[in-house]
C-alpha cells in the first residue's frame, strides 16, 4: 500500500492503481466535446433570436396591428363573398329560368301584299322563345284598311296553315333562313 502518489481515500475506493494518463486523454476528449456542443449552442441561440425577431415583426407588424384581428377580419370578408358568391348563383339561376320564356328569336319578312300599294307595307313577324314557342303577327295593309292577324307557334310547329311570308319570317326566327 506504498503506491507513490496514491492517497488512501484513492485506495478505499477502488481506484488507487489507475494511471493518471488515462484520465488526462480522458478530461481532453470531454473538454473538446463541450466546447464542439457550446459553438452548437451558440449557433441554435443566433438562429433563435433571428426567428423571433421575424415573428414579432410579423405579429406585430408596421403599425402595431394585431394578427389576430387581421386574420378575424380576413375571415369575415370571406364569409361575406361566400354569401355573395351564393346569392348571385340563385340570381343567375332565377334570371336562366326567366329568360326560357322571354321572346329572344325574331323574324321580320316586309312585302307589298296586293302589288298595289308600294312601299311594302304589309309584314309578318314571328317572335320565338328558347324552346320555340310564341306567335306569328302578320300584318295585311290594303288600300281599304290595315289587317292584323296572329297565329300560335309550339315548339317550331304551329297547326294553322301559314303563307309563304309567315314560313319565312318563321324560319328566319328559328334560324332556318329561307
Amino acid at each position: 500500500m506504498d503506491t507513490i502518489g496514491c492517497s488512501a481515500f484513492l485506495e478505499q475506493i477502488g481506484i488507487g492503481s489507475f494511471d493518471w494518463g488515462y484520465l488526462a486523454v480522458g478530461m481532453v476528449i470531454l473538454i473538446v466535446f463541450m466546447i464542439v456542443l457550446l459553438i452548437l449552442l451558440l449557433v441554435q441561440i443566433s438562429k433563435t433570436v433571428k426567428l423571433k425577431k421575424r415573428l414579432d415583426q410579423f405579429l406585430l407588424g408596421k403599425d402595431g396591428a394585431s394578427l389576430e384581428q387581421d386574420i378575424l377580419k380576413l375571415f369575415d370578408d370571406n364569409q361575406f363573398l361566400k354569401k355573395t358568391v351564393e346569392k348571385n348563383r340563385e340570381d343567375i339561376s332565377t334570371i336562366f329560368k326567366r329568360l326560357q320564356a322571354v321572346y329572344q328569336k325574331m323574324g321580320l319578312v316586309r312585302y307589298d301584299a296586293f302589288n298595289q300599294m308600294g312601299g311594302q307595307l304589309s309584314y309578318s313577324l314571328a317572335l320565338l322563345d328558347e324552346n320555340d314557342n310564341g306567335f306569328i303577327i302578320n300584318s295585311v295593309h290594303s288600300t281599304e284598311g290595315c289587317y292584323s292577324y296572329s297565329k300560335e307557334v309550339r315548339n317550331g310547329d304551329n297547326s294553322i296553315t301559314l303563307s309563304a311570308e309567315e314560313a319565312e319570317a318563321l324560319a328566319i326566327a328559328k334560324g332556318k333562313v329561307m
